[in-house]
């Protein structure tokens, strides 16, 4: 990881840990896949600190660019499956729903 995760300097220090946990699961959802539980979770502590849907799209946009993984594509996923199923995005882009296998 070369780059920096967004963040706003009026936020506190957990709200920070938080949205970069926010970040991170993103990467993570790309690089290896998460339980779609455990990123709805994440996600929805990410939305009470940015409840503005400008403000997200503006924290996507940065940190799409800085890192090339696509939080919107993520979240989006999330959103279209099912309790239980597992969430990999991949490094071509591809999306990946269903239950983990190993």
């Amino acid at each position: 990881m070369g780059y920096s995760y967004p963040f706003s300097y009026d936020w506190s220090t957990q709200e920070i840990i938080d949205v970069i946990k926010f970040f991170t699961a993103v990467e993570t959802a790309y690089e290896r896949g998460m339980k779609r539980e455990e990123l709805m979770e994440i996600y929805r502590r990410f939305k009470e600190i940015v409840p503005s849907k400008s403000e997200e799209n503006r924290l996507y946009a940065e940190f799409e660019k800085e890192s090339g993984y696509s939080s919107y594509a993520v979240i989006k996923q999330v959103k279209e499956a099912k309790n239980g199923d597992w969430i990999h995005i991949g490094p071509s882009g591809r999306n990946a729903v269903g239950k983990r296998t190993n």
